[in-house]
């Protein structure tokens, strides 16, 4: 059975920083491509961030380049996505993706307030 479960969301404030954690089973998780989507009340689902099954390949959408770095540990079947310099737009569900297969986790509510 495949399970992706997301955690490390939370209230941060403007500034801050969350590192979230996927944790991948049921597949092997080194064959994938693996994502970070986010999606805001009212808003469509966007891409975040993807990393290649070797770790090697990254990418990130404009908005959080520079501050968003997406990793993997294949030894953990985890994937990572380490939030700096927070802001208020970035206040979504986050959901970790397996691209390929089209797995999706439940997500895990980032909120950036003062």
């Amino acid at each position: 059975q495949v399970q992706l479960v997301e955690s490390g969301g939370g209230l941060v404030q403007p500034g801050g920083s969350l590192r979230l954690s996927c944790a991948a089973s049921g597949f092997t998780f080194s064959d994938y491509t693996m994502s970070w989507y986010r999606q805001a009340p009212g808003k469509e689902r966007e891409l975040v961030a993807s990393i290649t099954s070797t770790g090697r390949g990254t990418s990130y959408a404009d908005s959080v380049k520079g501050r968003f770095t997406i990793s993997r540990d294949n030894a953990k079947n985890t994937v990572y996505l380490q939030m700096n310099n927070l802001r208020p737009e970035d206040t979504a569900v986050y959901y970790c993706k397996n691209q390929q297969l089209n797995y999706w986790g439940q997500g895990t509510q980032v909120t950036v307030s003062s």
